[in-house]
């Protein structure tokens, strides 16, 4: 394992001159700091995505392009020596160009990796030429080198051994040297063609190069101070989380805690690198630290909340007593690529909830083609608007009374569906949308502020 440490900063944290140096702050003070992974600055990937689209008006492709522009050159323009990367950045900005005006005729998934790739590659330029100006000693390394995936554009799958092997002949060397500035989210395939890990993929990238470079330190920097509770804009009195097991963790971001991407810690835990989730803004309020083993695991330790929710239920007498039912269920939904999150069944009926694979962030939907073929099994009940609420904890199936003090808790609310049991870390159920908020904040008052 390296003695280095990798730094992902977020898109607020690199949000612009002022919001940049703060990260320049934190790289200086630990000088174990080798490896630095950052997003592209706040909003960029939102425009990069209107123009992948196929934005046909060529009024409205300047304005976009306009934004971007200013955007970037708001920090060019506050650096000392702005002309060391401008080419670079307008050579990008031409790309963006052209690439956005054949977008607009034939929208793609391949054009929209090519497209959105580029905020990264904007700001890492922009940092790494930052920090060369506060004397340290910075190179940018485009990770496309080393950060191989396969050919699903917009949802790229990491080649870990190839990743392992360009990271070996590639980046570990210059880290030895330098503080190295590469890109999250973005990689390429055999064919050198630009793909994506998909929205939110810059911490699952960052974690994959942290294992690739056998790191032995993850940090994670974002706009808020660690993993809470809860969601503090829910409830107010949720309290920072000072460390939390890998087990926990990943249940928190499986069942919609934002702090992380979802996959971001399977590589960590992969290779048990201790993995740090702290406030760019604030790095003085310290943050949370996520390892394999913890001091204290406590019955509850987290609330989270996951909404647009799609829920299916199945209603068939054909499943008394009878067995192959479950199995033409989900050959149906293999067949048609449909990823199920969620599962209770009865005699007669299984309801289950779909997987998040919409990148927009909107409720998953159930294909008509498939619904059709469902419902010549069963009847097919489908039910939107609705939100998870996962109770996080520790040996949850080895305790007694507990389940009483949350349901009674929860007598005023309406459960769609419950599930417990696969998982000795968590209890969840479905709520209607309207009042899974105040269902978290009387959750959140009985088991975290009543002591």
């Amino acid at each position: 394992m390296s003695t280095f440490t990798v730094a992902k900063f977020g898109g607020t944290s690199v949000a612009n001159f002022e919001a940049m140096g703060r990260c320049a702050n934190i790289i200086e003070h630990n000088q174990n700091t080798r490896l630095v992974v950052i997003s592209a600055c706040s909003g960029v990937t939102n425009l990069l995505v209107e123009l992948a689209n196929g934005m046909q008006d060529a009024t409205s492709r300047f304005n976009t392009l306009s934004q971007l522009k200013n955007i970037h050159y708001g920090v060019l323009d506050q650096l000392a020596d702005p002309i060391a990367v401008e080419n670079d950045i307008q050579e990008i900005l031409d790309t963006v160009a052209t690439v956005a005006e054949a977008a607009s005729k034939e929208p793609s998934n391949k054009l929209t990796d090519q497209l959105v790739a580029c905020g990264e590659l904007m700001s890492t330029h922009l940092f790494a030429q930052l920090l060369r100006e506060r004397g340290i000693d910075a190179v940018r390394f485009d990770i496309r080198d080393v950060l191989r995936t396969d050919s699903q554009f917009g949802k790229a799958v990491p080649q870990l051994d190839d990743i392992s092997a360009l990271a070996s002949e590639k980046l570990i060397p210059l880290c030895e040297n330098h503080v190295v500035i590469s890109q999250g989210f973005i990689g390429s395939d055999s064919q050198g063609n630009t793909t994506t890990l998909g929205r939110g993929g810059s911490d699952y990238s960052a974690a994959l190069i942290a294992e690739a470079v056998r790191a032995n330190g993850l940090e994670i920097w974002t706009d808020v101070p660690g993993i809470y509770t809860t969601d503090p804009r829910i409830a107010p009195k949720a309290t920072p989380i000072p460390e939390i097991s890998f087990s926990e963790a990943s249940e928190m971001a499986n069942f919609g805690a934002k702090i992380l991407h979802p996959s971001t810690l399977v590589p960590a835990v992969r290779h048990q690198i201790p993995v740090f989730v702290g406030s760019s803004k604030e790095p003085e309020k310290g943050g949370t630290w996520i390892k394999e083993s913890v001091d204290s695991a406590p019955l509850f330790r987290a609330l989270a909340l996951r909404c647009n929710q799609t829920m299916v239920t199945l209603h068939s007498l054909n499943m008394f007593h009878a067995y192959g039912f479950l199995a033409e269920v989900f050959n149906i939904l293999a067949k048609h690529q449909i990823s199920v999150d969620l599962i209770t069944t009865s005699e007669v009926s299984v309801s289950l909830t779909l997987d998040q694979t919409n990148t927009a962030g909107g409720a998953p939907e159930l294909p008509i083609e498939a619904q059709q073929e469902l419902e010549k099994l069963c009847r097919v009940e489908v039910e939107h608007d609705l939100c998870l609420v996962a109770l996080i904890g520790n040996k949850m199936s080895e305790n007694k009374g507990y389940a009483k003090q949350v349901f009674s808790t929860l007598e005023d609310f309406n459960l769609r569906m419950i599930c417990y049991g696969a998982s000795p870390h968590n209890l969840c159920f479905l709520v209607h949308q309207s009042e899974s908020k105040q269902a978290v904040q009387t959750l959140h008052q009985e088991l975290f502020e009543s002591e």
